[in-house]
């Protein structure tokens, strides 16, 4: 039993141990593969373990022995599943893994917005307080939360938990969802998303990419919302318009923006949001914690047990 893994670097930069996996078969881990490198080094895998290596029809036609890809991921785009699924390759995901850390980065950016952390610690280390005849200063507005309102794109468990936190911090909360649960889920408010767009004052992005949601934030979107509305984005990028939330927060159609992942990653130097105003990236870090990718880990082992042992788990291509 071969079994390769593409791009093992950013799940494990060395904190962390593929060892237990040596015992299913015999292991590659390459730190990173090129698209022209994919065939040459999985042609001969019975098991494909990847994070962000583009797996497409063509390349699984050179792969005779693949019988499952196990992703280091939620997201599954990466993946041709329909191909996959008509050569029966099972393809599984990493579901729920990461929910709490995503949800943490996202009020990272908003507190990160509404209360300028480092604009007011760099003012310190520069000496404006040393120099400031008063006990206090603030170098520009701040905001408080309690009595905003957050509008949640997507309501899965990352959504799910972002609600949980906004109401701790006295946020009335809308959510846009092709499958609301009024029912099950009473403290919040389902809305259309035009709703969300004009009456939210922070809108955070927590769908997946699908066809529908590609350039969900775009011109028009903008235009409905707040002239001081925030838009926070650690889904996936396409599903911002780069080039329409950069003109956006240029001409002061919005406050900010706070964002974890772009269209391009890593992004091209010509992407307009990296010299945006008011524009605040992180570089694909919300699933990044130590904690977290151990937990990554665990369930990919898990997944690869259960196909071994005649029972797939988390199949996203049934």
């Amino acid at each position: 039993m071969k079994i390769v893994n593409l791009d093992g670097y950013t799940t494990n930069p060395g904190d962390q141990s593929w060892e237990t996996f040596k015992q299913y078969g015999e292991l590659t881990v390459y730190d990173r593969t090129k698209p022209e490198e994919v065939i040459e080094r999985a042609k001969d895998a019975d098991i494909l373990i990847i994070n962000k290596t583009v797996i497409t029809a063509d390349m699984l036609d050179k792969m005779p022995n693949l019988k499952y890809i196990g992703l280091q991921s939620t997201g599954y785009n990466v993946v041709d599943c329909d191909a996959a699924k008509a050569k029966g390759i099972v393809v599984s995901n990493i579901p729920s893994y990461s929910t709490s850390a995503v949800a943490q980065l996202v009020f990272a950016l908003i507190l990160q917005i509404t209360n300028k952390v480092t604009m007011h610690s760099d003012a310190v280390h520069n000496g404006e307080w040393t120099a400031c005849p008063d006990f206090c200063f603030w170098k520009a507005p701040l905001t408080e939360l309690d009595s905003k309102t957050i509008g949640i794109v997507g309501f899965g468990s990352i959504g799910q938990r972002v609600a949980q936190i906004s109401k701790v911090f006295g946020m009335n909360v809308l959510v846009f969802t092709p499958h609301p649960k009024p029912d099950e889920f009473s403290d919040v408010r389902f809305v259309d998303f035009d709703e969300l767009c004009s009456k939210s004052d922070i809108i955070t992005c927590h769908c997946p990419l699908t066809p529908k949601t590609e350039n969900l934030i775009n011109k028009d979107a903008i235009s409905k919302m707040k002239k001081d509305a925030i838009i926070i984005n650690t889904s996936r990028g396409p599903v911002v318009n780069d080039v329409d939330l950069a003109n956006a927060l240029n001409n002061g159609d919005i406050k900010a923006a706070g964002l974890d992942v772009l269209r391009v990653e890593p992004p091209t130097a010509d992407n307009p949001l990296l010299t945006a105003k008011n524009c605040f990236i992180t570089p694909h870090i919300a699933w990044a914690a130590y904690e977290t990718r151990k937990r990554l880990l665990g369930i990919l082992e898990e997944n690869l047990k259960a196909f071994l042992s005649g029972n797939p788990q988390n199949v996203v291509n049934k």
